[in-house]
């Protein structure tokens, strides 16, 4: 088992561990789903941007998956992640009934 590290959110500051049931390159925070654009592919950890990713959605991936789309703040790159076991699930689900809450057209409209 590998040893457990920790960092800072980049947005709500919080201590975030590294080691988590269901992902095993972390990189973003538990608590407010914020990330750091660290990547430039999965784990590699060689991007030098650095800028906080904002997550945007969730989907559910072809095997089932939950995963969230992080867009950067600085350069606007799109970023799938998965979902860790202990991501907080409240804010998952108000990231998904967004467009329900916020629908493109007027509700009026598709009367």
């Amino acid at each position: 088992m590998s040893q457990s590290e920790t960092f800072r959110c980049i947005k709500c500051k919080q201590p975030v561990d590294t080691l988590s049931f269901g992902t095993t390159q972390r990189n973003h925070c538990p608590q407010c789903l914020w990330s750091r654009h660290v990547d430039n592919f999965p784990g590699d950890r060689k991007s030098a941007c650095g800028g906080p990713m904002e997550p945007l959605a969730v989907f559910v991936s072809q095997g089932g998956e939950w995963m969230l789309i992080h867009r950067c703040k600085s350069c606007g790159l799109l970023h799938e992640n998965r979902i860790a076991g202990d991501d907080n699930m409240m804010i998952l689900m108000a990231i998904a009934a967004r467009p329900l809450a916020n629908p493109p057209v007027p509700l009026d409209y598709l009367s």
